[in-house]
């Protein structure tokens, strides 16, 4: 199995916060591909950041992270936008969800 930072934009810190979330090598993030990553990045208490999010898009496809301009970034956005509404604090009362942004309640709780 291939280490997570072999992938092209996957340095150190994107990969730890992967392997956090238990998508620990170059092959499970390909299978799950970079939607579902994203997603349980976030479930699992990661802030959203669209340009994390298309920069693991970039990622996967071996492009350079900047690569990714106009209709198709626009398209992401979208996606993006749908995947945060979907998996960000979803759980969490307005309190929990506040105490999280400013890091006060542990990532895995919901």
């Amino acid at each position: 199995m291939a280490a997570l930072t072999t992938i092209r934009n996957i340095g150190p810190a994107f990969a730890e916060a992967l392997t956090a979330v238990g998508i620990t090598s170059a092959e499970e993030l390909h299978a799950l591909g970079a939607d579902a990553a994203y997603a349980k990045l976030l479930e699992n208490g990661s802030k959203p950041h669209f340009i994390g999010y298309y920069v693991l898009h970039m990622a996967l496809q071996g492009r350079p992270w900047n690569d990714c301009k106009g209709a198709e970034k626009q398209a992401l956005r979208k996606q993006f936008d749908a995947i945060k509404a979907r998996s960000f604090d979803q759980n969490r009362s307005e309190l929990e969800r506040i105490l999280n942004q400013i890091g006060v309640i542990d990532r895995k709780v919901k």
